[in-house]
């Protein structure tokens, strides 16, 4: 079958993606920035990437109308403002353009919404449901709640709150109750659906074996990892306070904290149906979708994160606006040496950040993260998705990758810190073997100046010491 996967750079969709390619589908991947998905690795012609921006009607006119399914799984949970109505109108484009088209099946991916009080966050995911549901196209609708699996946001979460602490003096929401379900799962049902005509125009709930409280999530968790951990629960934390209380432990950013205490306060109770059975999903229980993702992680294979999807204003410029770094009306530190060994070399600048390090005055760059994240910026808490490479678009500490290549020997990565300005950090290795470092950064106003200069002696110390690290 001919498939059209959007929001193939997110989480889920690049979870979908290579199951879908491995059963045998011609996939063409809707995005809005394609130097943000590499499909190198499938098989050629098996997969081909459109750019369109589902808020942009006229860039819609170049995917095909020749395809038999389309995936709906498009999200703004990260977004500031009104996003329900930026979800609202991509919906109704989407529908305008699938109207047209040979398309026999719609399948969207939205939340549980069983309950009238709903959150900004799972309001609007009905509304778009309910858009949808408005084409020409028989929909299939999945609605999950709590997804478990490696790079989840929900996983992260719960992941730095436990491991970062042995007791946690938190919100009474905690007791809230839902039925996380494992992303294993969550693709299975995705998959499993296409051209199954008795799915057309229904809705299903998906989810997991065990009913529990986030309090009993987060024990579950620290029983996986064989920690002893106590939480105390008390009625004063307000929704703000509960906000910043995830922003200032997880690596998640205010705005998502702010819209899943939204959620968190509401019971998510799945509506039992047949769709497990008829399709013979086996559903994992929550702790074994715990030790499944931490497999993912020891062995490097993390596909995909959370953070993929966000990344402010530079996705909404698209990668390729930023690559090309100004030469002009700004300040530069530049750094070049000989390396010993440039393969060793190359290693290392594609292994930068995250749990490796900065290579040099570590306790500088967390200090700096600490700065970031008072200011309302993402710190060094997103670390970074695998330990030894790295791709275009992905988030590494408070950069964003925007250009990664071994074979040319370069990766240039764009500050989403708080910044008076815009910095730019690339390295290289040339035909030499000479390594070289170059930090960039664009003014704005006196601010941005005088932030330069009052770093530059930073800057010395830090930059110079890194390469000299990277080149050993």
């Amino acid at each position: 079958m001919k498939i059209l996967l959007t929001g193939a750079t997110g989480y889920i969709g690049k979870r979908l993606l290579p199951v879908l390619v491995e059963a045998g589908h011609e996939v063409i991947c809707s995005v809005r920035d394609i130097g943000r998905l590499n499909v190198k690795k499938y098989p050629e012609g098996q997969v081909k990437v459109v750019q369109a921006d589902l808020l942009e009607p006229g860039s819609l006119e170049a995917l095909p109308k020749d395809i038999d399914i389309a995936y709906y799984l498009v999200h703004s949970l990260d977004l500031s403002g009104d996003f329900s109505q930026q979800e609202k109108q991509s919906a109704q484009n989407f529908i305008h353009y699938l109207n047209a088209t040979a398309a026999r099946q719609l399948i969207y991916l939205g939340g549980i919404t069983n309950v009238e009080k709903l959150s900004r966050h799972l309001s609007s995911r009905k509304v778009v449901e309910e858009e949808l549901a408005k084409g020409q196209i028989p929909l299939t609708a999945l609605r999950a709640g709590i997804i478990i699996g490696s790079g989840s946001a929900s996983f992260e979460i719960i992941r730095d709150l436990v491991e970062k602490l042995p007791v946690m003096i938190a919100p009474k929401w905690l007791e809230t109750k839902c039925q996380p379900i494992g992303i294993r799962n969550v693709v299975e049902f995705l998959s499993g659906v296409v051209g199954k005509e008795y799915t057309y125009n229904k809705h299903y709930d998906i989810y997991g074996p065990d009913l529990l409280s986030y309090k009993e999530m987060l024990m579950g968790f620290a029983q996986v990892r064989k920690l002893k951990r106590r939480i105390i629960i008390v009625p004063v934390f307000t929704p703000k306070l509960s906000s910043y209380w995830l922003y200032f432990v997880t690596s998640t950013s205010y705005t998502l904290a702010k819209n899943l205490v939204e959620s968190m306060k509401i019971d998510v109770i799945p509506k039992q149906n047949d769709l497990t059975s008829r399709l013979s999903v086996k559903l994992l229980p929550y702790k074994k979708s715990i030790e499944l993702a931490f497999e993912k992680i020891e062995q490097n294979l993390v596909l995909s994160r959370w953070d993929d999807a966000t990344g402010g204003r530079i996705f909404r410029d698209g990668l390729q606006r930023h690559i090309k770094v100004p030469k002009f009306g700004v300040f530069t530190d530049k750094q070049q040496m000989e390396a010993v060994d440039a393969e060793k070399a190359l290693q290392r600048i594609f292994a930068i950040g995250g749990r490796n390090g900065w290579y040099y005055a570590d306790w500088l760059w967390s200090f700096r993260g600490f700065l970031d994240r008072l200011f309302g910026g993402v710190g060094l808490r997103r670390g970074r998705k695998n330990t030894d490479d790295t791709s275009a678009g992905e988030a590494l500490d408070f950069w964003r990758v925007l250009y990664a290549d071994k074979k040319e020997k370069r990766l240039l990565l764009y500050a989403e810190m708080k910044l008076p300005g815009e910095a730019w950090l690339e390295f290289r290795i040339d035909e030499y073997n000479v390594a070289h470092q170059i930090a960039t950064f664009r003014p704005l106003g006196i601010s941005g100046r005088l932030y330069w200069y009052g770093m530059l002696p930073f800057h010395v110390f830090i930059f110079k010491g890194m390469l000299s690290k990277i080149v050993k």
